[in-house]
This record gives C-alpha cells, structure tokens and sequence, in this order.
C-alpha cells in the first residue's frame, strides 16, 4: 500500500453528512465554487443532480409518497373521458376491390423462346444461380450492390440464397477499448520536482480524476525542470486556472519541445495568456490546443497567427482555424518555419 493510500485511510470512516450539517451558510458557498472549479461539468454527479437547487422557499412538509400516489389514482379515475365523435359500430362500407384483370398476357412481341437446352437449364437452376446469371447481364436492379459485385468479382456463386434474399450486413471484427492511462500521477509529479533525468515524456492524457491543484503543481514543478522534453495533458478537464500556470510555465522552461493541451475546458482568455507566453519561449517546436469546451474567437486567432509570425522555433501548431485569414496566415508561418529550421541543420 503507497502513502497516498495510507493517507486515505484515515477519511474512510468519517460522516460526510455530519461535516455538510455543521458549515455554515458562507462555507457551503465557498464549497460550492471549489466543486464548480474541480467539475466544471457536473459529470462526476448523477444525471438527476447536475441541476442546481435555486429555489429559497422552505418545504412545506415531508414528502408521502403514498398519499401523492393514491391522489393522482383518484384524479384519473374521476376524470371523465372523451366521447367518441363518431362511434364505432363494426359496420362495413363500401364494396372490396376487384381487380379487372387478374392476369396479364403477354404481348407476341416480348415472347422469347429459348433453345430447349437453355429452358431446361433455366428450369433446373436454383435461387443462387439466377442470382449470378442476372449479375452477368446486368440486371443490378433485381439485387443490393454487395449481392451484385460479389457475383460479379468472385468466381464462383457467392449469393447461396437467391435474389430475394435478406441482405446481411458486412461482420467486422470488435475494437476493444483503450486501456486506462497507466500513469502514476503523484510519483511523476515527485520525479518532476526531484527534476530526474530519467523522466523526458509525461503523458496524463484521459486521466479524468486529476485535482486542478495537482495539475498546477506538475506545472509550478515543470518551470526549473531540465529534463523534460514532451508534455501531454489531453482530456485532463483542465481549465483557465491551470492555463495560467501552463503560461507562467512556458515563459520560465528551456527545455520543454512539445505540449499537448487539447481536449480541456480552456476558455479565450486562459488560452490568450498561453499564446502570449510563447513571446517568451525559444524552445518549444510543438504545440497543439484544439479541440476546447468551446469556441476561442476570432481575437484569439489573430493572436495565433501574429505568435506564428514572431516565433520561428514553432515548427508544428495542432488547432483548427475557422478563419480564412488567420488559416492562411498560420500556414504560410509555420512553413517559413520548417524551411528555417531546415537551413539551420544544413549549416
């Protein structure tokens, strides 16, 4: 058992109940916003209280639920009900539809005879064998497309149920999930702050139970770190606190080449803060922020492009543009960019 855990065990036995009854009105608030910033989502609660109660009125009494029960039995039963505006009487009208011409003969002209051996061919021939002889005339409309490229691209008869068969879908083999993030965040957090030079890659991505405190404490620890090279923190549920710490951290790390931040709940202004960090930073050749909780505007991109422009260590940038303006802006600086940092492994 690690001393994380040990340190769990002394809260097992406490009465969550009995804290909540004790605080006051002002700490339940301040709770209140410290659950907000840790789950800004409300996913981490059931689906029947992520809706806030804003209702001030006291109860008027204990819920019973037998008596609600027997009050809504009561009101639908002397609920009067609706009369029929024309009642039904079993009574047929009208006469049943007679065809007028039962069978259709067909014209002298659209008679085919067929030699006797090709009629008794087509006598004896199964479902499935009609089924490939009208793929080989073309006949595509009396069948699906899979039953007619099959009989058309294989050799032998691969339709063995005939044209009126039920088309079955296609068996694809099962995707089994991702497994879990297997990453040790509390003794990568001390590897980082004991800056050890065995630990270059630090990968938290889809780990969804990270504290925002922890989160800026990897992010306080990364600004003296020497050793770390690559830092991924997709689908963290990170938010503007921890870009903050993100930008304070980018402005101070000389070593630090690629961060990934995609997938978080980063609003314009903490993302701002970011791209305005990386004015300061001569090391980071990656960087990727796309795909955020919601839409970083048009200011933010403009800032994107001009960071671009004014940053020729930024060789890979990961965010979609919807702008045509700052798109063409990024493109063309990110490809001055790659072709500098060609001429500089030449010389």
């Amino acid at each position: 058992m690690t001393s994380y855990r040990q340190e769990l065990e002394k809260y097992r036995d406490i009465d969550e109940d009995k804290i909540l009854r004790e605080l006051s009105a002002e700490e339940l608030a301040q709770l209140d916003m410290e659950l907000i910033e840790m789950d800004p989502e409300n996913v981490l609660l059931p689906a029947g209280l992520r809706q806030r109660d804003q209702t001030q009125k006291s109860p008027t009494g204990p819920l019973d639920r037998e008596a609600l029960l027997q009050h809504l039995e009561k009101q639908a039963l002397e609920a009067a009900e609706r009369q029929d505006l024309v009642p039904f009487t079993g009574e047929k009208k009208g006469k049943p539809f007679v065809p007028k011409n039962p069978t259709r003969e067909v014209p002298r002209e659209e008679q085919i005879t067929l030699e006797p051996e090709l009629e008794e061919a087509l006598a004896n021939a199964t479902e499935a064998e009609m089924c490939d002889i009208a793929a080989i005339l073309g006949m595509y409309t009396l069948m699906s497309n899979k039953q007619y490229y099959d009989a058309i691209c294989s050799g032998t008869i691969s339709n063995t149920e005939g044209i009126n068969s039920v088309v079955k879908p296609d068996t694809y083999k099962p995707v089994p999930d991702e497994p879990p993030n297997p990453t040790n965040v509390e003794e990568t957090l001390r590897q980082i702050q004991a800056n050890d030079s065995a630990l270059e890659d630090v990968n938290l991505n889809n780990i969804k139970d990270i504290p925002i405190s922890t989160l800026k404490a990897i992010c306080e620890a990364m600004k003296t770190n020497t050793h770390v090279k690559k830092l991924s923190l997709v689908a963290t549920r990170s938010n503007d606190p921890v870009a903050s710490a993100v930008a304070e951290m980018l402005m101070e790390n000389k070593t630090l080449q690629s961060l990934n931040i995609e997938s978080n709940f980063i609003t314009s202004a903490g993302m701002m803060n970011i791209i305005k960090a990386m004015y300061h930073n001569t090391t980071l050749s990656e960087l990727k922020v796309d795909n955020q909780c919601q839409r970083l505007g048009d200011t933010v991109e403009m800032e994107m492009a001009t960071m671009l422009e004014q940053c020729p260590s930024v060789v890979r940038f990961g965010y979609h543009f919807t702008q045509q303006g700052p798109r063409a802006r990024a493109a063309i600086a990110i490809t001055n960019n790659n072709e500098l940092r060609r001429k500089q492994k030449k010389t």
